[in-house]
C-alpha cells in the first residue's frame, strides 16, 4: 500500500514554535545575580550541550589532550560553582560569546596560579567522552584555523548535531526509525536521478511522496536548528544574526 503520510514526525513540524522566553540562556540572564534554581539548571544543561567547542579551542591553543580535558572540566566546574552569569550583559547576550570570554579569564587565572597546585579531582558528568572529541579534533580538515575560528566551527557543528539528534528522536518516538534512516541523507545533499525511486521502493511509497517527506524533513530540521540557536541567545531578534555568523 502506497502512502505519503509522515505520521507523528510530520505533525511535529507543524507545531507552533515555543515562545522565546522559554529558552534556556534567556532564563539564565534574567536570573542575573539572583538565586534561581531554574536558571542554574538551565545553565547546567547548556554546559552539558556545548562543552565540546571549549575542548577544541584549548587543543588549538596548544594544550595536549590530557591538559585540554582537565581544563575543560575545571572551567565548567568553576562556571557552575561561581556566580559568573551575573557579569553577562544584554549587549553581549550570546552564550557562545559569554563562554569564550569566561574561558579567557579562566586561562589567565590558571596561568597566574601556574603550578601552585595540581589540577584534577573534579569530574563533570558530560554527555559524551573526550576520546571521541579528540578523534574529531584530529580529523579537523582546516589546520590553519585560529583557536577562535575552531571554537566557532565546533560550536556550529554541535548545534547541527544536536538538532539532528532531536530529529532522529522524534522519528524514533513514533516508530519511524527506518523512514528516518532512509531519508536523512537528503538533509545535506540533493537526490541524484532515480534516488527517490529507490527510496520509494524501500519504504513502499511513491517517489512523489518521498519528495514531500524530504521537504517536511528539511523544514523540521531547520526549525530544530533555530531552536538550538534560540537556546543560546538572549533575545529572539538575535537568532538570525547568530545563524548567519556561525554558518558563514
Amino acid at each position: 500500500m502506497k502512502s505519503s503520510s509522515h505520521a507523528g514526525a510530520a505533525g511535529a513540524a507543524s507545531e507552533t514554535p515555543r515562545e522565546f522566553p522559554d529558552t534556556r540562556w534567556s532564563k539564565v540572564l534574567l536570573a542575573g545575580s539572583g538565586d534561581s534554581g531554574r536558571a542554574q539548571q538551565a545553565l547546567e544543561q547548556l554546559c552539558q550541550s556545548y562543552w565540546q567547542p571549549i575542548y577544541g579551542f584549548l587543543r588549538r591553543k596548544g594544550y595536549p589532550p590530557h591538559d585540554a580535558e582537565d581544563l575543560t572540566q575545571q572551567f565548567f566546574f568553576r562556571l557552575l560553582q561561581r556566580n559568573s552569569v551575573a557579569n553577562a550583559v544584554r549587549a553581549k547576550g550570546r552564550f557562545r560569546n559569554f563562554r569564550l570570554g569566561a574561558l579567557d579569564h579562566f586561562l589567565t587565572d590558571e596561568l597566574r596560579k601556574s603550578s601552585a597546585q595540581k589540577r584534577g579531582g573534579i569530574s563533570m558528568p558530560f554527555a559524551g567522552n573526550f576520546s571521541e572529541t579528540e578523534e574529531r579534533y584530529l580529523q579537523e580538515p582546516a589546520p590553519d584555523l585560529t583557536p577562535e575560528e575552531m571554537y566557532d566551527r565546533r560550536w556550529a557543528a554541535t548545534l547541527l548535531q544536536r538538532a539532528f539528534e532531536c530529529l532522529s528522536a522524534e522519528f524514533e518516538a513514533v516508530g519511524q526509525r527506518a523512514r528516518f534512516d532512509a531519508l536523512k541523507t537528503f538533509l545535506a545533499s540533493q537526490p541524484v536521478d532515480g534516488e527517490y525511486d529507490r527510496v520509494a521502493q524501500q519504504l513502499n511509497m511513491t517517489a512523489r511522496a518521498v519528495s514531500a517527506a524530504v521537504y517536511r524533513l528539511r523544514q523540521r530540521y531547520r526549525q530544530l536548528v533555530r531552536n538550538q540557536v534560540a537556546d543560546t541567545v538572549a533575545a529572539s531578534n538575535d537568532i538570525d544574526a547568530e545563524l548567519a555568523h556561525l554558518f558563514e
